[in-house]
């Protein structure tokens, strides 16, 4: 990733409006900011959690608080803690998310 054109700034991730995406049980909310083509997020996941979808979007993921639960197309599993992070590039392995605690991530894609 090459960050351009991207001034020194700060985010109060408190001002920024929250979004619910629901999954299979449980939601997500987004607070999303853009710079460029890059999206930066803080995202929450309600315990009981489980994604609507396989994702191919390639992603940075901290983990900073609970616990999340990362499945892997071909059957692969991970767990993050608090302080883990994974990376995986765009349309390398579809992957999928969920937590039984809920979960709270930092996320750059």
């Amino acid at each position: 990733m090459k960050i351009e054109n991207l001034p020194f700034g700060t985010t109060d991730w408190s001002t920024v409006a929250a979004t619910e995406h629901p999954g299979d049980t449980g939601h997500a909310t987004w607070r999303t900011v853009k710079f460029g083509e890059m999206r930066v997020r803080m995202v929450e996941y309600t315990p009981g959690y489980l994604a609507d979808h396989w994702c191919v979007k390639g992603h940075i993921l901290l983990c900073l608080e609970g616990e999340l639960h990362t499945e892997l197309e071909d059957g692969r599993t991970f767990v993050l803690k608090p302080g883990m992070s994974y990376q995986v590039a765009d349309n390398a392995e579809p992957h999928r998310s969920s937590t039984a605690i809920g979960a709270k991530l930092f996320i750059v894609d």
